[in-house]
Parts: C-alpha cells; structure tokens; sequence
C-alpha cells in the first residue's frame, strides 16, 4: 500500500510541478504552445483539464514505482523513471490516448513536438523519482536512490 501512496503522490506532485514546468518552458522557447493548470473541462465527466492530469498523473506514478525497480541494474533508478515515463507514456499517449479522443495517431506527429513531448515527459519522470525518493526518505523505505 506505501508504495502505491508514494507513486500516486509523487506523479500528481511531478505532474503540477515538474511537467507543467517543462512545458511552461517548451512554450517559451516556441517550441509548443501546452495549455498549463487549464481549468477547461474534459470529457467524459466535465472535470478541469489540470485535475485530470494530476489523477493520470498519479496512476503513472504508480506505474512507475512498480516498473522501474524490477528493470535491471543501472536503470532501476533515476535514468529508468526518465526513460519509463518519457517512452513508455509517450508512445501509450500517442497511439492509444491521442485516438480514443478521434484524433489521428500521434496528432500527425507534427515537428517539434515528436522531439519535445519526451523531452519534457522525461523532465516530468525526473521530478516523479525525485519526490518518490524524498517520500521513501522521509518514510523509512527508500528504494529508489
């Protein structure tokens, strides 16, 4: 059960903070132009697009707290939850998000953003291991550092 709060808590975290940051900055190069902390709603339940992405962004959390330490040695730590997050949730995003919302797969996969949505979904997977390695600290049960 730790392990599951500590994932949820630390990909909402990392959602809020690391990956709207990442975008806020990919918006600032001109490189994409994300809405961040929308409060549009989205389907199927009207709830705010930012509340959305937190509770995505947790259930990831927790997908990544599971995955990551059973990779082999070397990348059970911070580069496994960068690169779990920034291939993994990308490629699900683009061939099984992007179409049940009817879009075409990947959007088209316009440029840049082939190249920027796994750069700051790693950005995203970096802040995931560095709240979920505080947590583990802070709890007793660090696995991850």
């Amino acid at each position: 059960m730790r392990t599951i709060v500590i994932g949820f808590v630390a990909g909402v975290l990392s959602e809020l903070i690391f990956h709207k940051l990442g975008w806020y900055i990919s918006n600032q190069l001109g490189l994409s132009t994300v809405a961040l902390y929308s409060g549009e709603p989205v389907l199927p339940f009207g709830v705010p697009a930012v509340a959305s992405q937190a509770l995505w962004g947790g259930l990831w959390g927790i997908a990544a707290m599971f995955f990551v330490p059973r990779l082999p040695s070397g990348l059970d730590g911070v580069l496994g939850w960068i690169l779990f997050i920034a291939l993994i949730e990308t490629v699900v995003h683009w061939f099984i998000v992007v179409p049940i919302k009817g879009l075409p797969v990947g959007n088209g996969f316009p440029m840049p953003g082939v190249v920027v949505a796994p750069i700051v979904n790693g950005f995203w997977g970096f802040g995931m291991w560095q709240i979920a390695s505080l947590i583990g600290r802070a709890a007793k049960t660090d696995r991850w550092g």
